[in-house]
């Protein structure tokens, strides 16, 4: 593959304007998470310089996000008892990003269901606007969202009404601003221009980031105890695991929009490797950045050198550019994230939410609930269990459904050039599973099928069509052979496959049948059943 000079300049834009969009985000998901602006930052350079240098997703810009400022934000509030136990959690989240992808799990991560993500992003959405309503109305931020909102009640008469003024004008400008000249200029740069203008010149009591640190980052890791990192797997798991969640969703979505195939194992090892050092220089924990990536995949950004573009314009704002941020009020950040946060919840699913499967509504209502009033541990936790159960739910019926049991009519199996024999005898049964036959359906087998065992005297179970059985519906298939055992019913297998055939082997699942009913064909099965009969 060839690099042309138009690749280069599309590389350049692509990035420039990544940044563009990203650096207000930034620096409001710095103070958002509880680190603090230059947090914010030093996350775009880590994270966005590893990710990019050693990830898998062509045109991918990665750094401080939504759903990572909360699980920051949760980290420092309930999980570290300084800064640098919270930075070292986020450091042991980026190793175990890393392991995830050398055991290559990254594609299963993918298999994470869509309703637990969604009332998962919904949720952090909510928790978002809800965190930003006081820095809103110039009053500090302090809590989670139960504890903002209550402050908020209780300081309702202390509002800073250049703040709010501020605030409000800045939220308009980022809901309003056409969509054709986001091409240009994004709404949430010009919400920031305005916004710290009316800041500096009129409204000059509304509460501001002040001075943010400029200089090279330095290592900010201490020693940790044994205790703490017991206490801290936890949450660097929920951070590594959401962390890769978001990031592979937005490879998805670059993926979709450049048709380029990304290398999940390989972009987990980068966001890893970027959280790593995020966490060493002091900066907030990231991932994939879903707006900045489209921004700078449609600007022209196509390869890795976009991506070092953008990381060099952050580093450039980190190593001069710094205080020019300081005057930036409060109130126009809230502005922005509380836009994001709308962006970020599931409208889609929300708005059929009472058309949408009842299975799914449960599972999204219910994790979206959690992770806005317990904690997003739980709430991911909950919802996977309540997520496997639905679909628990639904294979077993269509594996159910998969299974035939039939009696077979001595006229027709056994005689069937018999004119005399009797129309009605059916002395052998057959139960026959086809498809796919897993925990889900198990328990209900045995009661569901054993009544037709015990109809007859032989009973032929044929797995023919059978692709594939797990260890619990095989030790239920034993069951329903110690049914027919018990009612003195004579077992015929038929059909089994060398997959099946060495499951049931290693389970002993076989061991009351003897190798002769263990057949290849149904048809050889008639000879063995009249043998039978006739003894």
């Amino acid at each position: 593959m060839t690099y042309s000079a138009r690749d280069f300049a599309g590389d350049i834009y692509g990035g420039l304007t990544a940044t563009v969009v990203s650096l207000p985000a930034a620096l409001a998901f710095g103070i958002a998470s509880g680190l603090g602006a230059a947090a914010g930052l030093y996350g775009s350079v880590g994270v966005g310089l590893f990710a990019v240098l050693f990830g898998g997703t062509r045109g991918q810009i990665s750094g401080p996000t939504g759903p990572m400022a909360v699980v920051v934000a949760v980290i420092v509030t309930s999980h570290a008892t300084s800064i640098g136990e919270a930075l070292t959690i986020v450091v042991m989240g980026g190793c175990i990003q890393v392991f995830f992808g050398l055991i290559r799990i990254g594609r299963f991560i993918a298999y994470t269901p869509q309703a637990v993500i969604s009332g998962f992003m919904s949720g952090i959405g909510l928790i978002i606007i809800l965190i930003q309503l006081l820095p809103f109305v110039g009053l500090s931020a302090g809590g989670g969202p139960i504890e903002s909102v209550t402050k908020l009640f209780e300081e309702i008469l202390h509002v800073n009404i250049s703040a709010f003024a501020i605030a409000t004008i800045s939220f308009l400008i980022v809901i309003l601003w056409p969509r054709r000249a986001s091409v240009y200029i994004p709404g949430p740069v010009v919400a920031l221009v305005i916004g710290t203008t009316l800041g500096m010149v009129w409204l000059t009591d509304a509460p501001t980031i002040g001075e943010v640190p400029m200089g090279m980052p330095e290592l900010m890791l201490s020693v940790p105890t044994l205790d703490f990192l017991v206490r801290a797997l936890e949450p660097a798991l929920i951070l590594a695991l959401l962390g890769s969640v978001d990031s592979l969703l937005t490879s998805l979505v670059a993926e979709s929009v450049t048709g380029s195939q990304h290398k999940p194992n390989k972009e987990l090892i980068g966001q890893g490797l970027g959280n790593i050092c995020a966490g060493a220089i002091g900066g907030m924990a990231g991932a994939g950045n879903t707006l900045g990536t489209l921004t700078n995949i449609r600007a022209g950004g196509a390869t890795r050198v976009s991506g070092i573009v953008y990381t060099l314009l952050m580093l450039s704002v980190v190593l001069g550019l710094g205080k020019y941020v300081s005057p930036i009020p409060h109130a126009v950040l809230a502005a922005i994230l509380i836009k994001i946060g709308i962006d970020i919840i599931d409208w889609r699913n929300l708005r059929y939410l009472l058309t949408i499967p009842r299975g799914f509504m449960l599972v999204m209502i219910t994790t979206m609930g959690i992770t806005v009033f317990i904690d997003l541990v739980t709430a991911v936790t909950v919802g996977l269990i309540i997520a496997g159960l639905a679909h628990a739910s639904q294979l077993e019926r269509l594996e159910l459904d998969n299974v035939i049991s039939a009696p077979l009519l001595d006229s027709t199996f056994l005689h069937p050039d018999d004119m005399n024999s009797d129309r009605f005898l059916a002395r052998v049964g057959l139960v026959a599973l086809r498809g796919t036959f897993t925990v889900a359906s198990s328990h209900r087998l045995v009661n569901t099928f054993s009544a037709d065992i015990k109809d007859h005297e032989i009973v032929i179970f044929d797995f023919t069509a059978t692709v594939y059985m797990d260890d619990s519906s095989a030790l239920v298939t034993e069951q329903l052979m110690g049914v027919a055992a018990n009612e003195k019913t004579d077992v015929i297998i038929v059909g089994l496959s060398d997959s099946i055939r060495q499951l049931f082997d290693s389970l002993n699942v076989l061991k009351n049948v003897p190798d002769s009913h263990i057949l290849d064909r149904i048809e050889d099965a008639r000879e063995i059943a009249q043998e039978l009969l006739d003894d």
